[in-house]
């Protein structure tokens, strides 16, 4: 079933759009078979699950933490991470650089926007990552590439309200784009959209989906 999941979504996404097959809570079993379907792009939200699953899994797999990230775990990954998506402070910059230096690594990230109604979600607003990354701090960062935005719509089942979501976090990438990042041929990337509604971010410019339950079924939660 999970193979034909991936071969299902990838044959109805653009080529230009890059699956994220969210693993979190998932068993190495179910991993590996996305895996040994071609899939090599996977999505967690825990430190601890991250680590846990690359002692295991191939080596060759590209892990995307996808979920908050705590300063004081970024040391964890640093050796190994393919994409941390949910950047929101230049703290956590600083904390990412430092660590990426120490493996001689330069870690790809994305800036996360809050996107959504729900007050609880993270993220910067547009406001405030421009403060970021004109700021000296920001610039003095030589292990970190920024390479696009990052977003989650709001949990709701009113699809205009998603959809506008999604085109606001476009225009931010946009605005991003023709301004700080206008020399940075890396900033290319806008991660939205999930199981739910990948098909409307898809439509307004999304080139990575977050997808999970579509692919391994529902999570769990225990």
């Amino acid at each position: 079933m999970i193979a034909e999941n991936i071969q299902t979504i990838n044959s109805t996404i653009p080529n230009t759009v890059k699956l994220i097959a969210v693993s979190k809570t998932k068993p190495f079993t179910d991993i590996q078979v996305a895996y040994d379907a071609g899939q090599r792009d996977f999505g967690e939200n825990k430190v601890q699950e991250l680590v846990n699953k690359t002692l295991v899994l191939p080596k060759d797999i590209r892990w995307h933490l996808i979920g908050h990230l705590q300063t004081n775990k970024v040391k964890y990954i640093a050796p190994f991470v393919h994409l941390i998506h949910a950047v929101d402070s230049i703290k956590l910059l600083k904390e990412i650089n430092k660590q990426a230096k120490k493996y001689g690594r330069n870690i790809n990230c994305l800036l996360q926007f809050h996107i959504a109604q729900e007050s609880t979600k993270f993220g910067l607003s547009l406001v405030e990552a421009q403060e970021i990354v004109v700021s000296t701090e920001f610039l003095q960062l030589e292990n970190v590439t920024i390479c696009g935005v990052m977003g989650m719509a709001s949990f709701v089942s009113d699809q205009a309200v998603i959809t506008t979501e999604f085109k606001k976090l476009k225009e931010i990438f946009s605005e991003l784009k023709s301004t700080a990042f206008s020399e940075n041929g890396n900033f290319t990337e806008i991660s939205m959209g999930m199981s739910g509604d990948y098909d409307a971010a898809i439509q307004a410019g999304s080139t990575m989906i977050r997808v999970g339950s579509k692919i391994f079924g529902h999570r769990n939660t225990n």
